[in-house]
């Protein structure tokens, strides 16, 4: 089955889920290049704090959509044969969708879903950070409106691409449930195969050909080192 990757990002009036509630939800889908955004009423005030981190303000969601109708849309938008790629949402967003369509008694398709974050973690051990505006520095990405859904879900397509280079969705999902598992190469002839069965002559070849020059290949290049004494 041809699954389709969806970028997706909530805005909150908080950080807890089931007492703080969504604000805004928008979703990017780049292979049908649609995109969904929607304001979200809380039925609360929105936090001093937390406007001064997204800027939304309780006058924008007056008369916003309820969280049942912005999330009866945002299913249909998605369908449930995505994938949901979020940046840090085994922790957050997934978590926030769930409370809201369980206050909502909504019933939200069981969608299969990405953490952009834990593999930035997983990857990239050798950056100080990790958030999604320091990895869109570090790639070279230009700035946009932080902290606004919509923005947020293109910068991390953008960033999440260069990442991954060209592994499927199918392979990133395997690799991240490998938690704790030998890492397997990211890309390249030998992509998914665990670094103890890549070839020597091919990681020479890496070498030479200036791939471990790459900073996204720092964490690679650690790996080798760290087998190949571990082999010694």
């Amino acid at each position: 089955m041809n699954r389709r990757g969806i970028y997706y990002d909530t805005e909150t009036t908080g950080t807890r889920p089931g007492s703080d509630r969504i604000i805004e939800i928008a979703a990017f889908d780049p292979e049908g290049d649609r995109v969904f955004c929607t304001l979200v009423q809380p039925e609360c005030p929105i936090p001093a704090g937390a406007t001064a981190v997204h800027g939304i303000t309780d006058a924008m969601v007056q008369d916003a959509p309820t969280i049942a109708q912005a999330l009866a849309a945002f299913a249909e938008f998605c369908t449930p044969d995505a994938i949901l790629i979020a940046h840090n949402n085994d922790s957050f967003d997934k978590l926030f969708l769930a409370a809201e369509a369980k206050r909502a008694e909504l019933q939200l398709p069981e969608w299969a879903s990405i953490d952009t974050l834990k593999w930035a973690r997983k990857y990239r051990p050798d950056l100080p950070k990790h958030s999604l505006q320091f990895l869109r520095e570090e790639y070279g990405i230009p700035s946009n409106q932080a902290h606004r859904a919509l923005d947020d879900c293109h910068i991390l397509h953008r960033v999440f691409r260069i990442m991954i280079d060209d592994l499927s969705w199918e392979e990133v999902m395997q690799l991240l449930s490998e938690e704790g598992q030998e890492m397997r190469m990211p890309f390249g002839k030998y992509k998914g195969k665990r670094l103890s069965e890549v070839p020597k002559s091919y990681i020479q070849w890496l070498s030479s050909s200036g791939a471990f020059d790459k900073a996204e290949n720092q964490a690679l290049q650690q790996a080798f080192k760290e087998l190949a004494e571990a082999n010694a």
